[in-house]
């Protein structure tokens, strides 16, 4: 191994390595969210909504729509890692990698870059989660979830009170979210539920069948448990998304066009720093550095439905 590793990008050099680590979320990387890649401070999304659009015709120009025009600000939050590895510990892995050992997609071709992908996985998944379930604390931006649940314009009949959901009542409970879904969004293309993994596992347990809850006593296609390999889902037509991010018997209706994650890929806030201590301290020890901007928001309320989610606003 070289005597230094050290390596810096900032600015714009350092937008693939963060697109790397946030844009490797299950949500993000399978397509379930609006992606905005270039916010450098906020975004303002103008939502519109029109009542008594259509009138009867007549010569005259009368506007009477009532045309009701609001905000919703999209500010993605400066994060960072702040992380101290030891060479010891991964210098090995890396090497065997490099023979060949395992099947991997693209191999490191420096130790730095090993270790910025490992960094990087480990923002994927906590990110994945802020997605959906950031507190909006010191250390984290506000997710979907706490965002709706804090929302007066969620209509109560859209929240629906949720359980702890197995393979006896998950047909059951999904169909109470289909059914709370408004005319004006069911069908949409992009429509899709969004659930957390137990609920995906209970559903694909219920259609392997052997249960009371109608689907016969082998399953989709008389495969018993045996049906699933994995691929896509739906429920009554619409679409599931399967979100790691979100907390057990939880789930969440909505357009895809109507849900966005922000971030700023380019701006000159990003930085991605590996540092080795040897030469300062005589130690093994890496410092690695990465600065960057994430967040989410919504477009409207009430196209959304929630399950298990308490809105502590209606």
């Amino acid at each position: 191994m070289a005597d230094s590793i050290t390596s810096s990008y900032a600015g714009e050099f350092a937008g693939k390595y963060i697109a790397a680590a946030l844009l490797s979320a299950d949500t993000l990387d399978g397509g379930g969210i609006t992606i905005k890649p270039n916010v450098k401070f906020k975004e303002t999304m103008r939502t519109l909504a029109t009542t008594g659009l259509v009138k009867n015709a007549a010569c005259d120009f009368s506007d009477a729509t009532d045309v009701t025009i609001a905000d919703r600000v999209l500010q993605p939050k400066e994060l960072q890692v702040n992380l101290a590895l030891c060479k010891k510990d991964f210098h090995n892995q890396w090497e065997a990698e490099q023979m060949g050992y395992g099947a991997f997609d693209e191999l490191p071709a420096s130790f730095s870059d090993y270790l910025i992908g490992y960094v990087a996985s480990k923002v994927a998944a906590t990110t994945e989660e802020m997605i959906w379930q950031g507190d909006g604390s010191t250390d984290e931006f506000s997710g979907l979830a706490t965002l709706i649940a804090a929302d007066a314009d969620l209509p109560a009949a859209q929240e629906i009170a949720g359980t702890s959901v197995d393979a006896s009542n998950v047909i059951a409970q999904l169909g109470l979210i289909v059914d709370a879904i408004p005319s004006s969004v069911y069908g949409k293309e992009d429509l899709y539920i969004y659930v957390s993994q137990n609920i995906a596992r209970a559903y694909v347990r219920a259609l392997g069948g052997f249960g009371t809850s109608g689907l016969g006593a082998n399953g989709v296609n008389n495969a018993g448990t045996t049906w699933y390999n994995g691929g896509d889902l739906a429920f009554d037509g619409v679409k599931l998304f399967v979100c790691s991010g979100l907390a057990d018997n939880t789930a969440m209706a909505a357009q895809k066009s109507n849900l966005f994650f922000g971030t700023g890929l380019l701006s000159d806030h990003n930085e991605v720093k590996v540092l080795d201590m040897a030469d300062l301290d005589g130690s093994q020890n890496v410092r690695f550095v990465m600065r960057f901007t994430a967040g989410v928001q919504y477009g409207f309320a009430s196209d959304i439905v929630t399950y298990g989610i308490v809105n502590g606003a209606n």
